[in-house]
């Protein structure tokens, strides 16, 4: 699958924002106090763990949007698997601006590839079998495009990105309506024509009557494989088999086997430790 980049309009407000944070009132005091303004380095971005890079376009802009004349010459590309040691890019330019753009740059960069390493982990646990891992909507608030772009980066697949996507009946909305069938029909009657409907169900019995009531997905919730196995009996092709809940690298592999399409992971966006990468000095340029 073909990682398609992020548009930069996308990319900058979230970059923007993270800088003027950062920032204060007064700008790096520390770098302008130390550093002489016609100070020039070369530095490198290391990988300190292994794991998948994503990111890359967010540090680039965190430096650009400091001093355009701030250059990174990236080694690897998003979605790449690295080692402890191996060089991410190499970075040259004004020396207060590579210092000012560091950590926003590295904040960006470390927790997009955490997402990207945990995600390949879970892929490659289920490699043999047709499921894919999906994300959900549990990402942080701000940052749900660059977290859901790190999924796919680790080898992933997006669900929702909002609520205007799709119609995902869940517990509540089930209980509010009054039952399975009840909730269906009224998404069914209120919803487009070009918007598909999921519902969660946590039984084989409510699995019965969404598909009776007819869906185009259905969500097995916190199913043990030998329940999830019978639910994919029961859906038998007539609609996307999702499986979620209880999901580590250890128990990926059952559940996928079932012959679930999905397993949908939520601490993917909302857990994932951040990848540790550095950012060392290599040598200083006289301005």
């Amino acid at each position: 699958m073909t990682l398609t980049p992020l548009p930069r309009l996308l990319i900058e407000p979230l970059v923007r924002n993270a800088l003027l944070e950062d920032l204060g009132l007064a700008g790096d005091i520390t770098s302008a106090a130390v550093i002489p303004a016609d100070h020039r380095s070369t530095v490198v971005m290391m990988a300190r763990q292994q794991g998948v890079i994503a990111g890359l376009d967010a540090a680039d802009l965190a430096f650009q949007l400091v001093d355009s004349a701030v250059v990174m010459a990236r080694h690897v590309e998003d979605g790449a698997a690295v080692k402890p040691g191996e060089v991410i890019a190499t970075i040259e330019g004004p020396s207060r601006a590579i210092l000012t753009g560091e950590r926003t740059a590295l904040n960006f960069l470390g927790h997009l590839s955490g997402i990207a390493t945990v995600t390949a982990g879970i892929v490659a646990a289920i490699e043999d079998t047709k499921a894919s891992v999906a994300c959900t909507r549990k990402t942080t608030p701000g940052l749900r495009a660059l977290e859901k772009y790190a999924v796919r980066a680790g080898g992933g697949v997006n669900h929702r990105f909002a609520l205007a996507d799709a119609v995902l009946i869940k517990d509540n909305h089930v209980a509010i309506a009054g039952g399975v069938a009840e909730a269906i029909r009224r998404a069914k009657a209120g919803a487009g024509h070009m918007v598909k409907v999921e519902v969660e169900v946590d039984t084989l019995d409510q699995l019965r009557e969404a598909m009776e009531a007819g869906v185009d997905a259905v969500l097995l919730d916190n199913m043990a494989p030998r329940e999830l196995c019978e639910a994919v009996e029961i859906v038998a092709g007539r609609a996307i088999t999702e499986a979620s809940g209880r999901v580590t690298p250890e128990t990926a592999g059952a559940i996928a086997a079932s012959g679930v399409d999905l397993i949908s992971v939520g601490w993917l966006t909302h857990s994932a430790p951040t990848l540790d990468i550095g950012l060392d000095w290599k040598s200083n340029h006289s301005g």
